[in-house]
């Protein structure tokens, strides 16, 4: 039979004012959430539904220091939502007070009863105008988080009591047999009935005797309504934690309880306590804190494309080991980054808090979890420095986040001259630190800086430019400055920005973004993007050319902009670079050479130059070791592929031979492999016409 609930209160907000009734719901709230001994059945439903009260008294604590009148549809909302906890607190009273072994047996029917009241709370939630309430932004993330949670809540029977309840069953057939025949008392497995009721919270005499009681008033409760069967049930119960009481304590042990009971009635209830710690040393995580890949606390939830969330060291490690689908829905991956789920994490450190468990910015989630697992109830006291660090780094954190919210307020609002401090302010903010990159895009930073990129102003615009490149370091701000629409206007600067370090960190901008291989499809779309870098590589300082050969590297690692940079002039450029010794970016200009390569266009191109053999030989000899073996994949590709008479002019050149063979003989790996396959290119090109290669 389910366990009888108190009937929906309707609070009269015409008798009742707004501040009584905020403190009514407060106090039931408390109530609730102070309960001192959580039941030995129904453990999880219980924790968790205590959980969620705790974030609604947050909330009606919010509300309360507003002191402002609620407006007249949140009333409604809030009168359910009282009657829902107050049906809460009497069920989970109800859990304490009955039987543990019997709600063991009704373990389903009490369970849908949670499960009907989450979805009471769900409904009342539908109808709370958040929008309309003065609360702190945390507590309406908390809450929105939590209505979400709530709508999608499943029934949640626990496993683990379900497989007491099947051994308790078997127990009582086997003493059932036993009863009607005394020498078959022994087929009962007394140690494993002594374990189900440990589990149950039946550790002393005392506690059996309880129980007893318990189970007796039950009995008789059910006499009128519950049918010859379920008293029947409870009867056997009753015998069978009778006979428990008889068989697992000895006499010793029972005289031994006793007189621990006895202490305990005259108020030395130190052993009680230590039963209380007990029964808190298995904590139950909820679900929705752990991560699906580890099934683990999550200590850092993260978001990834398919909106599912997992804990950053998990899903790296996935993604990390080739997977580009979310391992929950199968979908395919349209980005990479992972986007920090600040609400969830917020909800996971006050459960953590709450329950005293250490939260370690180094550890992995399974470690602590782990721990948590094990030893939820010790704490681990931190040395006095790194308490004074961890207050220092928070403090710190707390300022930076002031500042950023202050300087995008003028971004947003200033002057020309306002403007052009906070953004010249917030480049530097985001010079130094992903945690400060990563408030500045918090506190909203990102689109006013996009909108700052057509400013005619030229420090505006440089110091916009500079502070997205910078924000573009922290992998998940990459994502935001994509979304906010700013490609077009960073190409627009990079081709036409009114200073020349504007130009040169839009070029060092898009070879951050380019990073992620979508953005490189995007960005080499835009008609004006590669020919712009292009532009760059003449007309650029040294800083800015390597910006432009290191941001065109990286986008003809996309096939199809291969064709493009060639089309666009590179190829000239890039070996003039190979010969200019102020510019410094040999190794840039080498290795975007080498990739072009790879088409044929840009094989066509590279053949034409007269000059570029001779300076490869050169480069056998002195360049650097990514130098050579640049020099010796651009020499190969040459010499392949009808390449005859770039063949015939690196045997006439006296140094290339002697330089080869030193570079297969002493050079890296792969500069030995190219330079064997060369020598045996060149052997066999020389082999048709006259003498071998020695």
């Amino acid at each position: 039979m389910d366990v009888t609930l108190p009937p929906p209160l309707m609070v009269s907000t015409g008798f009742l004012p707004t501040g009584s009734f905020l403190e009514s719901l407060i106090q039931i709230s408390n109530e609730v959430t102070t309960m001192e001994k959580i039941p030995s059945t129904q453990t999880k439903n219980v924790s968790t539904m205590i959980r969620r009260i705790k974030l609604l008294s947050s909330l009606f604590e919010d509300i309360q220091e507003t002191n402002s009148q609620l407006p007249p549809s949140s009333i409604l909302c809030l009168t359910e939502l009282y009657s829902v906890i107050r049906r809460v607190k009497s069920l989970i009273q109800t859990c304490k007070e009955d039987s543990c072994l019997w709600n063991l047996v009704r373990a389903e029917s009490i369970s849908n009863q949670f499960y009907v009241i989450v979805k009471e709370m769900s409904r009342a939630l539908d109808i709370l105008p958040l929008s309309l309430l003065k609360i702190a932004a945390d507590t309406r993330e908390q809450v929105e988080l939590l209505h979400k949670q709530v709508k999608r809540v499943d029934l949640l029977v626990d496993s683990r009591e379900i497989q007491r309840r099947e051994d308790l069953l078997q127990v009582m057939m086997a003493s059932s047999c036993a009863s009607k025949n005394s020498k078959s008392k022994g087929i009962i497995d007394f140690e494993k009935l002594k374990v189900i009721m440990t589990q149950i919270g039946l550790r002393t005499p005392l506690d059996y005797e309880e129980e007893i009681s318990k189970l007796e008033a039950e009995s008789e409760k059910q006499a009128g309504t519950g049918g010859v069967i379920v008293v029947s049930n409870i009867n056997n119960l009753i015998s069978l934690v009778s006979l428990s009481k008889s068989m697992v304590f000895s006499k010793e042990d029972h005289k031994t309880a006793q007189e621990d009971d006895t202490r305990q009635c005259m108020g030395q209830n130190s052993q009680q306590h230590h039963h209380s710690a007990t029964q808190s040393m298995v904590i139950n995580i909820p679900d929705e804190y752990r991560c699906p890949i580890s099934l683990d606390l999550m200590l850092d939830p993260v978001i990834v494309a398919s909106g599912h969330t997992y804990d950053r060291v998990s899903i790296a490690q996935w993604i990390n080991s080739g997977h580009h689908t979310c391992p929950k829905s199968g979908q395919r991956l349209i980005h990479m980054a992972l986007i920090p789920n600040y609400a969830l994490k917020s909800l996971i450190h006050q459960f953590c808090q709450e329950n005293n468990i250490p939260i370690t910015d180094g550890a992995t989630s399974s470690s602590s979890s782990s721990q948590l697992e094990r030893s939820p109830s010790s704490k681990r006291k931190l040395p006095e420095k790194a308490l004074d660090y961890i207050s220092a780094t928070k403090a710190a954190m707390d300022a930076v986040k002031m500042t950023a919210e202050f300087l995008v307020g003028k971004l947003a609002m200033g002057s020309l001259d306002i403007q052009r401090q906070a953004a010249y302010e917030l480049r530097l903010l985001a010079k130094t630190g992903m945690d400060n990159r990563r408030i500045i895009s918090e506190a909203g930073a990102i689109p006013f800086l996009v909108t700052l990129l057509s400013s005619h102003d030229p420090r505006i615009q440089e110091n916009a430019v500079t502070t997205l490149l910078n924000l573009s370091i922290f992998e998940n701000n990459k994502v935001l400055i994509v979304a906010a629409g700013a490609i077009d206007s960073i190409v627009d600067v990079l081709g036409s920005g009114k200073t020349m370090e504007a130009r040169e960190n839009a070029a060092a901008t898009i070879f951050s973004l380019s990073i992620i291989h979508d953005y490189k499809v995007i960005i080499g779309s835009r008609p004006k993007a590669i020919p712009s870098l292009v532009g760059l590589l003449k007309d650029g300082t040294t800083a800015g050319k390597r910006d432009a050969a290191t941001a065109l590297f990286n986008l003809a690692l996309y096939s199809v902009n291969k064709v493009n940079v060639v089309l666009s002039g590179a190829v000239p450029l890039l070996i003039d670079l190979l010969m200019d010794d102020k510019a410094g970016i040999t190794d840039d200009a080498l290795a975007v050479l080498a990739l072009l390569l790879g088409c044929s266009e840009g094989l066509e191109e590279i053949r034409k130059s007269k000059v570029l053999v001779p300076i490869l030989i050169d480069l056998l000899r002195f360049g650097s070791p990514k130098g050579k073996e640049n020099s010796i994949t651009l020499l190969l590709g040459l010499c392949k592929d009808g390449g005859d008479e770039v063949a015939r002019r690196l045997l006439m050149n006296p140094r290339s031979i002697p330089s080869l063979q030193s570079l297969a003989a002493d050079g890296s790996m792969k500069a030995q492999r190219k330079a064997d396959a060369l020598l045996r290119l060149l052997n066999r090109c020389c082999s048709h016409s006259r003498n071998p290669v020695v």
